[in-house]
């Protein structure tokens, strides 16, 4: 029998996986929405992705993963505050 512990490590496993390639597919739809001149969804889709990809540096504890997306997030929020 698994024992609860590697129950929650298998869920958290799934959560990650479901988070990291539905943050890359809201990407992708960003890039596309840019390349179609969709904006501001561009912009919308950007966000989702970005902190969901940080979502996954905060499960996985990488340090590195939460600093490059906090760092596009700031400069997301700043150039969106700033072309109003």
């Amino acid at each position: 029998m698994r024992s609860e512990a590697t129950l929650q490590a298998a869920s958290r496993e799934r959560l990650v996986f479901a988070v990291k390639w539905g943050a890359s597919a809201i990407q992708i739809m960003g890039y596309t929405a840019t390349g179609f001149g969709w904006t501001p969804w561009n912009l919308y889709l950007f966000l989702v992705g970005v902190l969901g990809w940080f979502a996954v540096g905060v499960l996985w504890n990488d340090r590195a993963l939460m600093l490059i997306h906090l760092v596009a997030l700031g400069a997301m929020i700043a150039g969106m505050t700033n072309s109003q």
